[in-house]
């Protein structure tokens, strides 16, 4: 088990592959840990480092007291690239790990030579809607949240599968100060204008069920970044690696290709 000691903050993180093969970094979705790129690993490129890691309150990280700002979770992606002694890594975020993405290309492009935007946009709700959701798990714990929750991240047909149960698990059993911190983040969050001013190579990646981001809203975002690539991946939901690692995992494999990572 790996842990990065930040200074402020301690992360989880797994390192996988070759310590000098050009490195590819998992950014994980609210609610879930670096269990959720499980499925998809086994089907990447050989000969490539993966690195994926729980941001701050999930998982096995430190859960500080909420509320987080997207500036403290940049920081966190920054200083772990940092720590590990990263450059022009290939970016992988989905929801809000594709928010940390995009802030963290923004912040340090020497660290960032592309981005996969997967499931995730430039602004995600409203505040309102994310007060409401904080002041339930508040209140009640995730528990609260988990079915409404599970309905737009998955497809209809995913959530009748023995799978979804470990998934709502997932979800619930997260810390509960680490979801409200980062719902916080996401809430005060709106990357139009840096976004748009980013130019390097960029996949977005959508699924068509998605109830949390649809695809319109990813494809929005992707189209801020000239030259970006757009896929849609059919009857999946928030977490298309899970749901279609197979397709998932091709379409990144054909990304890293285009930019000559393999």
């Amino acid at each position: 088990m790996l842990i990065a000691d930040l200074g402020d903050v301690k992360l989880h993180y797994k390192d996988e592959g070759p310590r000098d093969a050009p490195a590819v970094v998992f950014a994980n979705s609210l609610g879930t840990d670096l269990r959720l790129w499980d499925q998809v690993m086994p089907l990447l490129p050989q000969g490539l480092r993966y690195i994926r890691y729980d941001k701050r309150g999930h998982g096995l990280s430190d859960c500080p007291p909420a509320p987080y700002s997207m500036g403290a979770l940049v920081r966190d992606a920054e200083a772990l690239l940092d720590h590990l002694a990263l450059r022009d890594v290939v970016f992988v975020g989905l929801s809000i790990g594709g928010m940390i993405g995009q802030g963290l290309a923004v912040k340090r492009l020497d660290q960032i030579r592309a981005l996969v935007l997967s499931n995730t946009a430039a602004k995600i709700g409203q505040p309102e809607m994310w007060a409401e959701r904080i002041a339930a798990v508040r209140q009640n714990g995730i528990e609260a949240l988990a079915d409404a929750t599970m309905q737009r991240w998955f497809s209809d047909a995913f959530r009748k599968t023995d799978a979804f149960t470990a998934w709502r698990h997932m979800l619930t059993r997260q810390p509960a100060e680490g979801y409200i911190g980062c719902s916080a983040a996401i809430s005060g969050t709106d990357f139009y204008t840096p976004t748009s001013g980013l130019r390097l190579p960029l996949l977005a990646i959508a699924g068509s069920e998605d109830g949390s981001t649809p695809p319109d809203l990813v494809r929005e975002t992707a189209d801020l970044v000239p030259g970006s690539k757009f896929h849609l991946i059919r009857k999946a939901g928030h977490l298309p690696c899970v749901e279609a690692p197979e397709e998932y995992a091709a379409t990144l494999t054909s990304f890293l290709k285009e930019i000559g990572e393999v």
